[in-house]
């Protein structure tokens, strides 16, 4: 089964572990491969042939507070509702 790539990803977890493995030099492998000697550079320095995770670290909301998020899961496991169905609910003002 083929890996997913993010939609930039110019390298495959094969090529990353080839760019590792080669002793030539960075210059040759960019040119080889078609890549910036800073993407060559980059994976010859990691352990791994795995993206690395983008995004934040600990993800927040952008529109409740941790309070208020707290409340509405409370709510629907309470009431067993779906979110698109809490959000018509009356009396519940956030």
């Amino acid at each position: 089964m083929g890996s997913i790539l993010h939609g930039s990803a110019r390298t495959t977890p094969r090529l990353r572990a080839e760019l590792q493995a080669s002793q030539e030099s960075t210059r040759s492998l960019a040119a080889r491969y078609g890549l910036n000697p800073k993407t060559v550079a980059t994976w010859r320095e990691r352990t791994t042939t795995a993206d690395a995770p983008m995004g934040a670290k600990s993800p927040k909301s952008t529109v409740l507070t941790s309070d208020e998020e707290a409340i509405v899961v409370a709510f629907r496991q309470k009431m067993l509702l779906p979110l698109d169905d809490v959000l018509g609910c009356p009396g519940l003002h956030i």
